[in-house]
């Protein structure tokens, strides 16, 4: 392509794919980055009670990082039409591991919460390298490779629970920042040598280039729609990810980070799954996705809401089933919304990319906050009617009647 210039990585021939150790190198680092997100989450039993934080406080931990996470997408993303991409990720990789070395040294709740903060703001190195992935293919393997480093991105999200649970389990919770922090340095590093340059595609002021996110808003309606309707079910995606470790750590079950961190593997196998999903769009079309997965995710929440009739044990068997039903709903719903907005202004990719997933990390971030509230007040059973309402919410978002744009 005339945009790209590559200094250390060779371009693509036409008619071919990628090296394979350009497309790994993209699909880890989407991991690693996205991944920071999520280290924490599994921790929060063990990390409260180290620190003397109260629950309340250290639920505030996954919504600062979710928080920043959304605002460094809304902030910081559209930067990649403007500048070399790969100078950003190289600037954010430093950022990211300096900002998981703070959470690791951490004295006080205060110091946390601000590193969370800036984890957030810098994992966006992954909104980064997605569109690179798509920039640097060529057309016959484009979606190919896109869906390589999504799956990457996606098993980043999911399994970065399984780790942080064994890790705070036998190491202690600072130990698992300063991995974290450590896998970025080396993601950093093969960067640099790697990715190859990316010329402006755009030579917008920086007021003037958020100032069109807004009018991209403002003039699709079927952009905002697929935004509310993700943000809805990423709400109850993350209360009940950001409340789970603090609710196995209580009775009945008295479990550790590390059992919390496993339920990351049934997120897994939803996630893995999710390309039926793409492939589905493109026969069916999108919008039945979207439904589809709306509902499953509705029918996986509420059926959480037996677990007061069965055993402990049985209520494990449960949540490991619903978690599979909710990430698959969750990630095949937003495969169908990808495809949808990028259908929408395709000179606009990057930025429209911008606004959906903004949209999507509030609702994160907003189903933390809200998750930690409603689990003080109204325990579990409270977070799968908060889970479930979102989800019915999101789902008649989709069946309500289509507007023109």
């Amino acid at each position: 392509m005339s945009s790209i210039q590559t200094t250390h990585a060779p371009a693509a021939a036409p008619g071919h794919g990628l090296p394979a150790s350009l497309i790994l190198l993209l699909a880890a680092g989407a991991g690693l980055s996205v991944a920071s997100l999520y280290y924490a989450q599994p921790m929060l039993g063990v990390l409260g009670a180290d620190i003397g934080a109260s629950t309340r406080a250290v639920g505030f931990i996954p919504t600062l990082t979710q928080l920043g996470y959304a605002l460094g997408i809304l902030l910081l993303a559209p930067l990649g039409d403007r500048f070399d991409r790969r100078r950003i990720v190289l600037i954010k990789a430093g950022a990211l591991c300096a900002a998981l070395l703070a959470a690791g040294a951490a004295p006080s709740i205060g110091v946390l919460l601000a590193a969370s903060l800036a984890i957030g703001l810098a994992a966006t190195m992954a909104q980064d390298l997605v569109p690179a992935a798509a920039t640097l293919a060529p057309d016959a393997t484009r979606g190919k490779t896109v869906g390589t480093v999504m799956t990457g991105l996606l098993l980043g999200i999911l399994l970065s629970r399984v780790v942080s649970g064994f890790v705070a389990e036998h190491f202690g919770w600072r130990a698992m920042f300063i991995a974290a922090a450590a896998s970025i340095a080396l993601i950093g590093a093969a960067a640099w040598r790697g990715l190859p340059r990316f010329r402006p595609t755009t030579h917008l002021a920086y007021g003037a280039l958020l100032g069109s996110l807004g009018t991209l808003w403002s003039r699709h309606g079927t952009l905002r729609r697929a935004a509310l309707a993700q943000a809805l079910l990423a709400m109850g995606f993350s209360a009940f990810w950001s409340t789970l470790a603090v609710m196995l750590h209580g009775a009945p079950f008295h479990l550790g980070s590390a059992a919390a961190g496993a339920f990351g593997l049934a997120g897994a196998a939803g996630a893995l799954a999710a390309p039926l999903a793409g492939r589905l769009a493109d026969r069916r079309g999108p919008e039945l996705v979207t439904r589809l997965g709306a509902g499953l995710a509705l029918v996986s929440f509420a059926a959480m809401g037996l677990a007061p009739l069965m055993t402990p044990h049985a209520q494990l068997w449960l949540l490991a089933l619903a978690a599979i039903g909710f990430d698959l709903g969750m990630q095949a719903a937003l495969i169908a919304h990808q495809t949808i907005v990028y259908g929408i202004e395709p000179g606009a990719r990057s930025r429209l990319n911008a606004v959906l997933f903004t949209s999507m990390f509030i609702g994160m971030a907003t189903g933390s906050a809200l998750g930690a509230l409603v689990l003080a007040a109204w325990g579990w059973a409270g977070v799968t009617a908060l889970a479930t309402a979102t989800a019915a919410a999101a789902l008649a978002v989709r069946l309500w009647p289509r507007q023109a744009t």
